[in-house]
């Protein structure tokens, strides 16, 4: 199969008309429009040693979440891991491309496979972002989701249910007033801004990657707020990638990286 088809079959599933404005989703380093894949290596996020990684493993190309060109570069230059993440990419033969705020966006995306994990049912957006078309039906986009769980949990329970789901060391939580959780929002990576809409939404809980200090403050009635990290939140989206490249090219050999990519520690 062409790499050229492959990125026809991401765009089909979440077209790059749903990216955010800021964003850079899409092909960020290409191969000639007839070269045929040779394998794919997916991530949340390219560097040097996933480049490696794919060129060891003979494949020409990389599908990650994270935009690697995320920012316009004034130059490409070993001074940065960038700059010698695209010069290795280039070398080496290997095109790059991101799925990032579209594959938020789409139905059975980012936020759907959270949802999953979390075993959360009757999924519907906060905040919804119009229609668009997947192979001919016409489907709904939007940010973040809520969901209900099979049944109320005592927050603490739901704690380490979360805990246990992720793979967490730790977990940021507010001193929030409710004590059971069944209606749950969630949004993955930094999705602090969604707060309001699932306390507009009737959640008890929201569930996001980033938070940040200020935003814990004052919600404490409203809604538990829980911040577990934002690799952490979206560490499953190559499981919505690899759905994606299975289902479009059956034969084409795919990985996910072995390479620890996050780059916060918990010590």
């Amino acid at each position: 199969m062409k790499v050229k088809e492959i990125f026809g079959a991401l765009e089909e599933f979440a077209p790059l008309a749903l990216q955010d404005g800021y964003d850079n989703a899409g092909l960020q380093i290409g191969l000639a429009e007839d070269a045929e894949a040779t394998g794919a290596l997916l991530c949340l996020d390219v560097t040097e040693e996933v480049v490696e990684e794919a060129v060891s493993k003979g494949c020409n190309l990389i599908v990650s979440h994270h935009p690697l060109l995320f920012r316009a570069l004034k130059s490409i230059a070993a001074d940065d891991y960038v700059g010698r993440t695209v010069m290795k990419a280039i070398r080496s033969g290997v095109a790059v491309y991101a799925a990032h705020t579209n594959l938020d966006s789409a139905m059975d995306g980012v936020n759907w496979k959270i949802a999953e994990k979390l075993g959360l049912k009757n999924l519907e957006w906060l905040s919804p972002k119009g229609e668009y078309k997947r192979n001919g039906e016409a489907l709904t986009a939007g940010e973040g989701l809520v969901g209900m769980l099979p049944q109320a949990m005592n927050k603490k329970v739901f704690f380490e249910y979360v805990k246990e789901t992720f793979g967490l060391k730790s977990l940021r939580v507010n001193d929030a007033e409710k004590e059971k959780v069944e209606r749950v929002a969630l949004c993955g990576g930094a999705g602090a801004f969604l707060i309001h809409k699932a306390v507009a939404k009737g959640a008890d809980a929201f569930l996001t990657g980033e938070i940040g200090y200020h935003r814990f403050f004052g919600m404490e009635s409203d809604i538990i707020l829980m911040e577990m990290g934002h690799y952490e939140s979206e560490q499953y989206t190559v499981e919505v990638l690899r759905d994606i490249l299975s289902n479009a090219a059956p034969s084409l050999p795919i990985y996910n990286t072995e390479q620890k990519i996050n780059p916060i520690n918990y010590i």
